[in-house]
């Protein structure tokens, strides 16, 4: 495999097209070998070829300026201060990113499951398991955007099989860390324009924690990549969608695979923008491995060396707990006071 050089400035993120994986044995390797330059020296690209018409991505959109167009008592009464899965309706300044507060409101949603019970005091992240709230003044929403969810968990699969080939390993390699279906979490966004805020961060600088993050976007740019050259738009492409590699996927690929800094941008005074986020990441009783990868893929890693001994492989759930503690303090507050100090020990 050829090493590729990383001394040209980044000015765009790649575009890839999932599609070629359907074709030849030409074409399916070509693609491989585009994921594998993307993901290691960007950490961002757009995929096309997905499968998922354009028709149903406007309309995922709509669903979300529907939503958020209802009136503030409608969505809070889907509050995700009511809660303790941390799903629902968060409002404007509501969510943290490095401990400020964001300008969005945002709609969240994961798996649609029933309640396990009480979590024994060494498996608190099962009360991320649960339902998720929806508005009744919207009946259709909840089989929208589960079945919407679904159809982009597929596309991570795909693509997470994809990447392990890129890294000269079976398909399968991750595949013991997603046996009843990858840890899904999606979310609705409404960034408003910069005369309704008071800071220009949509979203704060930040990496994703788990192994992928799939982004729809509407017309309007606000998601910047840092390279090192500086910041550069990932600006809309019509029909494809924004993926970027998680810090969880960098350390199980020993810093080959690469977890970049990106923030959202407040839009101009008079304009909105809206979005649909997807994070795929290993089930959260998984123990993820750290990958054996040959000596010629070693030498070319630019991330960080991992400790196989890192809690993030062996305590999934944990700390996708408590990066929604970190994230969401009203719902820590209210639905987990009494074990915060014990979840601050962990990891």
């Amino acid at each position: 495999m050829k090493s590729f050089a990383t001394t040209a400035k980044v000015s765009a993120l790649p575009v890839l097209d999932l599609s070629l994986l359907q074709g030849t044995a030409t074409e399916h390797a070509r693609f491989i070998e585009q994921l594998r330059v993307a993901a290691r020296d960007v950490g961002f690209f757009y995929v096309i070829g997905h499968g998922v018409s354009l028709s149903k991505q406007q309309a995922m959109l709509q669903l979300a300026k529907d939503f958020f167009a209802l009136p503030l008592a409608d969505k809070r009464q889907v509050q995700m201060l009511n809660s303790p899965h941390f799903r629902g309706y968060t409002g404007f300044q509501g969510e943290l990113t490095r401990g400020k507060p964001d300008q969005r409101e945002q709609f969240d949603i994961m798996k649609e499951d029933d309640v396990l019970g009480l979590p024994t005091q060494d498996a608190l992240w099962r009360r991320l398991i649960g339902p998720n709230q929806w508005p009744v003044q919207l009946p259709a929403m909840r089989q929208e955007l589960l079945q919407f969810q679904q159809q982009l968990s597929d596309i991570t699969v795909q693509l997470l099989e994809s990447l392990m080939q890129a890294l000269q390993l079976p398909a399968d390699a991750l595949a013991e860390t997603i046996t009843d279906g990858p840890y899904q979490h999606m979310k609705l966004i409404h960034y408003p324009g910069a005369h309704a805020t008071s800071s220009n961060q949509g979203v704060g600088a930040h990496k994703d924690p788990g192994y992928l993050t799939l982004v729809l976007q509407d017309s309007q740019s606000g998601l910047q990549v840092e390279t090192a050259d500086g910041w550069i738009d990932a600006a809309p492409l019509p029909g494809a969608f924004v993926v970027n590699i998680g810090e969880l996927l960098e350390l199980a690929s020993n810093g080959y695979l690469k977890a970049t800094m990106h923030r959202v941008v407040t839009p101009q005074a008079g304009i909105e923008r809206f979005s649909c986020a997807f994070f795929m990441a290993a089930q959260l009783d998984a123990t993820v491995p750290l990958l054996a990868l040959s000596a010629e893929l070693a030498a070319e890693a630019q991330g960080p060396a991992s400790d196989p001994s890192n809690p993030l492989f062996h305590q999934v759930g944990a700390n996708v707990l408590k990066g929604r503690l970190r994230s969401h303090p009203d719902v820590a507050a209210r639905h987990y006071s009494d074990e915060l100090p014990e979840l601050a020990r962990v990891g």
